[in-house]
């Protein structure tokens, strides 16, 4: 970090670390308060600029510079965080430890260079991130869900739970969404899956989409919900709020935790319950976890159609027996056949996403639910990737195809207006 060997990480931490407090005691926090964001920004720079040039450190005019810009960044931003957090091409942040910060770069992890002082300084830039959505970290809640002011996802959890010291992993969504025509280009579907996928949206089909950790769920929840038309009033329902929807007509729900005392929590089932009440045409719910899956499936089955969610699971089948046991942690005694026909009847397709070993992501099948067949819910393949090979730089090879058979509501879709193309089950593309 610095030009000369005897000038250690330690050291430069410490010259830091002192610039820091000594222009913390410098500044008038009340005025910069009043000024403006990027006034306030340039007055402090100039400030720490002075005090950098003014100290008898080996460091070059761009290592002070550069001194300078953490300095600024530790006074109003997330520290170390800063520069990976500035960098698009970073879908994943993950501190294991304050001297350990990994960064995933097109689906591959990657150790930095990058550090904090000490688990302390590392413990108050959590503080700041939390704090700011109105959440605590303490030894009393040392798991915490959060957010930062771009949507990215902020999890952390501190000792006693974490034994190496404090730990952050941050899910990045970048300043520019995703598009339906990126993921396209990526290759992560095919221009008919998405003429399908956008008709379901649009003919007001219950979707559920379903990936493993990281598989882009969430990412391609978004890019569905802009098939939804601007008329429509739509309700989302978050554990910490992260979904982009571009539609005005849009009230937007979050949870929110249990205070000192262990008060206060708002949980998912009752936002999921109440919403029910805000005269929502679409509800979306981020991540069905627990017993709002009872709910969410009530909703659609009296007329909430159209609505939108994601599950943790490797399979479609998997995705609907996850849905089956989260229904059962509401206590109810509903029988498993009661359960599972609520399920058929309420989802009608199920699109499995995932990353796979080269660090892509694809939809690997868009499934219809064609209903019961005994005690057994039927599900039918619509469009399916399927993987081939992989070649010498370790790149999977694959091929989308369509399986030739037309779904069920497609009749239905039709009479909505959003009528199939019969070539569209016929498309097959080598990827």
């Amino acid at each position: 970090m610095a030009n000369v060997q005897t000038f250690e990480r330690s050291e430069y931490q410490q010259v830091k670390a002192d610039l820091h407090r000594k222009i913390l005691d410098r500044l008038d926090l009340e005025k910069l308060g009043r000024s403006s964001g990027d006034s306030a920004r340039e007055e402090v720079l100039v400030l720490i600029r002075n005090s950098v040039n003014s100290e008898v450190i080996p460091l070059s005019f761009a290592e002070r510079e550069r001194l300078a810009r953490e300095i600024l960044d530790e006074i109003f931003g997330l520290g170390p965080l800063e520069p990976l957090l500035k960098d698009n091409t970073i879908s994943d942040i993950l501190v294991n430890r304050f001297d350990r910060v990994y960064v995933e770069r097109a689906g591959k992890l990657e150790l930095t260079s990058f550090s904090f002082k000490d688990n302390q300084h590392l413990m108050q830039i959590i503080e700041r991130i939390v704090s700011r959505v109105g959440r605590r970290v303490d030894e009393s809640s040392p798991m915490v869900d959060a957010r930062l002011a771009d949507g990215s996802r902020v999890n952390a959890i501190i000792p006693p739970l974490a034994l190496d010291g404090a730990c952050l992993s941050i899910r990045r969504f970048g300043r520019d969404p995703v598009t339906a025509r990126n993921m396209i280009e990526n290759q992560t579907l095919t221009e008919a899956m998405l003429e399908l996928l956008s008709a379901m949206v649009k003919g007001r089909l219950n979707l559920l989409i379903s990936g493993g950790t990281g598989a882009g769920k969430t990412t391609l929840l978004n890019v569905l919900s802009g098939y939804i038309p601007n008329s429509e009033r739509i309700v989302t329902i978050e554990d910490a709020a992260e979904l982009q929807l571009k539609q005005e007509h849009i009230v937007r729900l979050e949870t929110r935790p249990p205070n000192i005392e262990g008060k206060g929590a708002v949980r998912q089932r009752q936002l999921v319950i109440n919403s029910l009440r805000m005269r929502p045409d679409r509800i979306i719910v981020g991540e069905v976890r627990g017993e709002e899956a009872f709910d969410m499936l009530q909703a659609m089955n009296t007329g909430h159609e159209g609505s939108l969610t994601t599950v943790h699971a490797n399979s479609v089948r998997d995705a609907l027996a996850r849905i089956e046991n989260m229904v059962s942690m509401a206590n109810l005694n509903i029988p498993e056949r009661a359960v599972r026909h609520q399920i058929a009847s309420a989802i009608h397709a199920v699109v499995q996403i995932a990353r796979l070993s080269d660090g892509t992501r694809k939809v690997i099948s868009i499934s219809e639910v064609t209903g019961m067949e005994g005690d057994l819910i039927n599900m039918e393949d619509i469009f399916v990737f399927e993987r081939r090979s992989i070649d010498e730089g370790g790149k999977v090879r694959g091929t989308f195809h369509a399986t030739g058979f037309r779904p069920l509501f497609a009749d239905r879709l039709a009479v909505s207006g959003a009528r199939l193309r019969p070539a569209l089950f016929e498309s097959k593309t080598e990827v």
